[in-house]
C-alpha cells in the first residue's frame, strides 16, 4: 500500500472518529448549573474543547486504522467475502 493511500484512508478514519466521539462527555449549561444566554439552544455544550475531541478522535482512528491495515495485510475479510449477489442465485429445477 502506498503511503498516500495510508494517509487518505487514515484521514477518512479520523474524520469518521471525530464525528463518533463528538457527543461523548458533553454537558449542557443546565447540567453545569450556568445561566443560559438568550436564544441559546437547550442542547448547546457548556464548554467545547476541540483539543479533547482531537485527542479522542486520534485514539479511535488509530485503533480503527490498525484493524483495517491488519485486515489488508492478512486478508481476513476480502471483497469476495462481502459479495452478496450470489446469495439469491436462481437455480433451475
Amino acid at each position: 500500500m502506498r503511503w498516500t493511500s495510508i494517509v487518505a484512508i487514515y484521514s477518512s478514519f479520523w474524520v469518521l472518529s471525530a464525528f463518533i466521539v463528538l457527543p461523548f462527555g458533553v454537558r449542557t449549561d443546565e447540567e453545569e448549573g450556568h445561566a443560559k444566554v438568550a436564544g441559546q439552544a437547550d442542547s448547546a455544550p457548556a464548554e467545547f474543547s476541540p483539543k479533547r475531541i482531537a485527542k479522542r478522535a486520534t485514539v479511535v482512528s488509530l485503533v480503527l486504522f490498525g484493524a483495517f491495515y491488519l485486515n489488508y495485510v492478512n486478508g481476513w475479510i476480502t471483497a469476495s467475502d462481502l459479495d452478496v449477489s450470489n446469495l439469491y442465485e436462481v437455480r433451475p429445477r
